[in-house]
This record gives C-alpha cells, structure tokens and sequence, in this order.
C-alpha cells in the first residue's frame, strides 16, 4: 500500500501582527477585516513552513496558538473549536484555513475539510500546500479529477514540492492509471528525495509492468 506524502508539521506557522501590544490589535471591532499581507511560502527540509504577516485582534492570535498546541497533541475537536473563532474574527487568515482543513480531514469531516482549503486558495492562489491538502482530500473523496488538478496546482507553483509530487504520483498510479504520469512523478520525487528506498521500488515495479503490458 502506497502511503501519501503529508508534510510533518500539521500548523503552519503564522505571524499575527507586529506585537501583542499594538493598539490596533487589541481594540480592532468583531466584525472588522483586517489588513491583510499575502502569505509567504518558505522551503524547508521538513516541507514548507507558511508565515503571513497581519493585523488582527489579540484573542484570534492567542487562540491560534491554542489551537496549533491541540492539533500538535491531537486533541483536534477543541483545537477546530478554536480556529473556527479566530476565522470568524479575523477571515483572511490563509493559513488558519490550512489547519482547519487539515484537522477536519484528520477527523474525518473531508466535507468541511475541502471547503477550509478551498478558502484557503481562494485568499492565496499560490498557496502551493494548501493546493496538496487539498488534493488528498479529494482524493479521499473519490474526486480523482480534481485532486489531480489540485496537485499540478501546487507544482506549477513549486515543482521541487517533492510531496506533491510523489502524491500525484501514487494519484496516477492507484487510482486513475495513467501509469506515464505515475513514472514521471515517482521519478520527479525520486531525483528530490534520493533516499526513499520504497519508492525507488515503486519505480522499478510500474516499469516492470509497462514492460509486460507493451510485450506482445
């Protein structure tokens, strides 16, 4: 069985504000939107760390932290609890999307799941890992279409994403059986991460069996 590649830190990093003190920060209304900076996507040996650099009220930033600790401890119902008030306070938050989209699926609820990453684009189209959360997701769904078109998003983005690329990968193989776009991806991962053993085997068993479907 072909495991998905999911990057090892479920809560992307996120930066809410310039200081805990600021006024604006502590006294912005409920309902007030605030200012809001792209979020910024930074390679890393782990995967991709995210950081968004915005103003929002304190609670919504003291209550991500929250969350972020009870997703790291697997308590996802009270950390979904959480973000779904810091999104209510402060909407524009991409990567508070993420973790939401991320904790549903990890409970299960992949309704609500597509529906949080699928925020989380629509505020930032270049969020290369929202694009993979998302593509398991449907995956998992049985919307194989769109999680390969979620995954080729991500790789537009960044085509040295190697998780990304070796789920596209498995996507073609197992489930939609476009075995050229299964070889070229595990292949694409592979030269990225040259250790992983397992898939160096996937290889060489798709092209044994390219081999026996081209034989007469």
């Amino acid at each position: 069985m072909r495991g998905l590649a999911i990057p090892m830190m479920l809560a992307p990093a996120l930066l809410v504000g310039c200081a805990s003190t600021s006024p604006k920060a502590t006294t912005e209304p409920a309902d007030a939107r605030p200012d809001v900076a792209e979020a910024k996507l930074v390679k890393d040996p782990g995967g991709f760390t995210i950081t968004q650099a915005v103003s929002a009220p304190s609670d919504a930033r003291s209550d991500y932290e929250k969350a972020v600790r009870l997703f790291k401890d697997e308590k996802y119902e009270p950390g979904i609890a959480l973000l779904l008030k810091v999104v209510e306070r402060a909407p524009d938050l991409t990567a508070a999307h993420i973790d939401l989209g991320i904790a549903y699926a990890r409970t299960g609820d992949l309704d609500h799941a597509e529906a949080s990453l699928s925020k989380a684009v629509e505020l930032n189209p270049r969020q290369a890992d929202a694009y993979n959360e998302l593509g398991l997701v449907q995956r998992r769904k049985g919307e194989f279409a769109q999680a390969r078109a979620s995954y080729e998003a991500a790789l537009s983005l960044y085509a040295d994403f190697h998780y990304a690329q070796r789920n596209l990968a498995i996507l073609c193989d197992l489930y939609i059986g476009d075995y050229a776009c299964a070889l070229e991806h595990y292949e694409a991962y592979s030269r990225m991460v040259p250790g992983d053993a397992e898939v160096v085997k996937w290889i060489a068993d798709l092209r044994n069996r390219k081999d026996r479907k081209g034989k007469p």
